[in-house]
């Protein structure tokens, strides 16, 4: 049985600041089925509905807004797109204490959890039975919550409050401790966590030994990175051999998925790749609405690039409903060795189908002897003379396409009289086609280049395709059917290389990069021109039967292939194994990589140690790019301003105030300062708000 099947959320009440109980109680009261008293945790049957009404929690990063402004804005992957996000994306004054649509839900949520785990650590002793077989796993989830969602707000605000008993009445004087407090109770939560917890579970979804032991790896590493240097020297020797030792565990435990797509091909909800091998923890969604809550999972709804204004292609439920808040940097593209790294092309779209022939655009007198060879653009020469034109493109076939190609490629014009169109080698495209550089355009990481600047200013983009949902009830449903991934173990191999970079064991690091690089590298015999992504659930979807819910008739928007060949200079098809040009053979492959040089180079790194952490940090991208990971990978390792300053056009765009002593932290919710009181029971003064305030907020 999947645990996704049987969640029942629970209204408990918060501890900290009376916003936050009023925020998280209309959160959950959209979920919850059953309204008890505090009185059923005192009973075992109370404590395992508690237990499970506590994993929707990590739902959270999924849900909502807040699921792309605070995890992957404002970063070196992603900058905002069509809806544009100031305050996230260009640290804008917008980012301030007062602001409740993404920072003020990550403090009440993550503090609600908290309360939750706090009841369970302290009942289960008290009246869970001690012989029951469910006992010491009831007590390991409680400590993984408690550890895991502190974990969250220390990585967002540094030291917060540690509340670690459940309220009885309302509690409203607070202090806040040190981060290296808040980490040594993370790290011991995650212990207890590690030593209750089993080793594998009946339920897909329920928290395992390897889940803790990840977290114990990422606190660890986490301790030790440089947003902490000011206090952790003592604390860095150990961490990172306890990173190894827990992230190789994880390794062991949730082997590799032999081909990256097989993590995304998403067929319908409860598919098998949820069950993938690597996944290590997901929170759980499906297509029962009774599980969805207020929010269900968004995601989807964030990174698409926008197709629907373009004629002849119409939104359906394959391509998603493009909400379009991320668009792909030059730095997500160009990081890429995007010949030989099939990663590049399983996490991004490059082409739509065309749904709607009526619409879609036809040739006309001016372009019509640009058709390209082969195609013709006339149907007839009517009796008065008039001609008839084709239409460009029909449904069922190609509609639109990214060309992701490099700067002095020669192949592509544009078209001055027309919206979209492309020349190529002379011949105008039938479809609607995006080229990241025309003939003559330099290199630049920011900046406009191509076709309507950066593939369309904020509108165009690769689209990330890792959250493509097919599978919703309705086109224009908000409610994912998707589980979101949290933990997977490629992300504890890279977390090992991490670790061993840092201890300048450069040689121990390139086996764990090899394990990653060559599971990403083209098989023999595999089709470069083929794309997977979620958006094929559509074909096994009720909603979809008979063509006449979800999709056109005339066909849809996902579209099977992708521009491999054409974006790489239309090379000749291969179906050779790329494995040997992914693979690290020395160190020396790392400090002079042809793809990494460049970004070494923009970013200043000169020496082999600067130069071994950026490539982990190029790697990472290329392995988990968009899984909700960036902005904090960014801040913890300090280098949040300067990838952000030179790939990210939010910093070129105005409306910017990035200051390294203050958007490293998020600001502490000034409903929160409102809402508690000194130790003498009054409310926080001006001085005393700004005091426990962090800083430049």
């Amino acid at each position: 049985m999947r645990l996704k099947n049987i969640f029942k959320t629970l209204l408990i009440t918060s501890a900290i600041g009376s916003s936050l109980a009023s925020c998280t109680n209309d959160f959950l009261k959209e979920d919850y089925t059953t309204n008890y008293s505090t009185d059923r945790f005192q009973t075992q049957e109370g404590l395992d509905e508690l237990t499970t009404g506590t994993y929707t929690k990590l739902k959270f990063q999924f849900n909502y807004v807040w699921a792309i402004n605070i995890y992957n804005l404002g970063v070196d992957e992603f900058t905002d797109a069509n809806n544009s996000g100031p305050a996230y994306n260009c640290y804008s004054a917008d980012l301030s204490s007062t602001e409740t649509g993404s920072n003020q839900p990550v403090w009440d949520n993550m503090y609600a959890a908290i309360e939750s785990a706090n009841t369970l650590i302290q009942n289960i002793p008290l009246y869970y039975d001690e012989n029951s077989d469910t006992y010491e796993t009831r007590l390991g989830e409680a400590y993984f919550f408690r550890g895991y969602f502190y974990f969250q707000l220390v990585q967002e605000y540094g030291g917060v409050p540690l509340k670690l008993n459940p309220s009885t009445t309302v509690e409203t004087y607070f202090t806040r401790e040190t981060s290296e407090d808040c980490y040594g109770q993370i790290i011991s939560d995650l212990e207890e966590a590690y030593q209750y917890l089993p080793a594998s579970v009946s339920q897909t979804g329920r928290l395992t030994q390897s889940a803790a032991a990840h977290f114990l790896a990422k606190a660890h590493l986490t301790r030790a990175s440089e947003i902490n240097d000011d206090w952790n020297s003592s604390y860095v020797d150990a961490d990172l051999t306890a990173v190894i030792k827990y992230a190789k565990e994880v390794v062991a435990a949730h082997p590799l998925a032999t081909d990256y797509a097989d993590l995304w091909d998403y067929q319908y909800a409860n598919s098998d790749n949820e069950t993938n091998s690597e996944i290590v923890l997901a929170a759980q969604f499906s297509d029962d609405a009774t599980t969805w809550g207020r929010y269900g999972n968004q995601m989807h709804l964030y990174y698409p690039s926008v197709y629907m204004d373009l004629p002849g292609c119409t939104r359906d439920i394959s391509g998603d409903r493009e909400f379009s808040f991320a668009r792909s940097t030059n730095y997500a593209m160009d990081v890429f060795d995007r010949v030989n790294d099939s990663r590049f092309w399983k996490s991004f779209i490059t082409c739509y189908g065309s749904n709607n022939t009526s619409a879609a655009p036809s040739w006309n007198s001016s372009n019509y002897m640009l058709a390209p060879a082969g195609v013709n653009p006339i149907i007839e020469i009517a009796a008065d003379g008039d001609t008839v034109f084709a239409k460009r493109f029909n449904g069922g076939e190609l509609g639109i396409k990214y060309i992701v190609n490099n700067a002095g490629d020669e192949r592509y014009t544009d078209v001055d009289d027309d919206a979209t169109g492309v020349m190529k080698n002379g011949e105008m495209q039938p479809t609607h086609t995006f080229v990241r550089y025309f003939e003559g355009e330099d290199q630049a990481w920011v900046g406009q280049h191509g076709n309507n600047g950066y593939y369309g200013v904020q509108k165009r983009s690769v689209a990330l395709s890792k959250y493509r949902d097919g599978y919703r009830t309705a086109i224009s449903s908000q409610f994912g059917t998707r589980d979101g991934i949290i933990a997977r173990s490629a992300e504890d191999v890279l977390m090992v290389a991490e670790a061993y970079i840092r201890q300048g064991n450069y040689d121990d690091a390139i086996p764990y990069f090899n394990q990653l690089r060559t599971r990403g590298a083209y098989k023999a015999g595999e089709d470069r021109s083929a794309h997977i992504d979620g958006g094929q659930a559509y074909a096994n979807n009720a909603y979809c039967e008979g063509k006449g819910g979800g999709y056109s008739a005339e066909g849809a928007i996902f579209w099977n292939q992708n521009t491999y060949y054409e974006s790489n200079n239309d090379m000749a098809v291969t179906t050779a194994a790329t494995t040997s040009a992914m693979t690290l053979n020395s160190q020396s492959d790392i400090l002079d990589s042809d793809v990494d040089s460049p970004i070494y180079e923009k970013l200043g790194c000169t020496s082999d140690a600067d130069k071994m952490m950026c490539f982990l940090m190029n790697e990472r991208t290329r392995e988990l790019c968009g899984e909700q990971l960036r902005w904090k990978d960014l801040a913890r390792t300090k280098t949040l301003e300067s990838r952000w300053k030179a790939f990210n056009d939010g910093y070129v765009r105005g409306n910017t105030v990035f200051n390294a002593n203050t958007h490293y932290l998020r600001p502490i919710p000034q409903s929160f300062l409102d809402g508690i009181t000194n130790e003498s029971g009054s409310a926080l003064t001006a001085e005393e708000k700004s005091a426990m305030q962090n800083p430049g907020y």
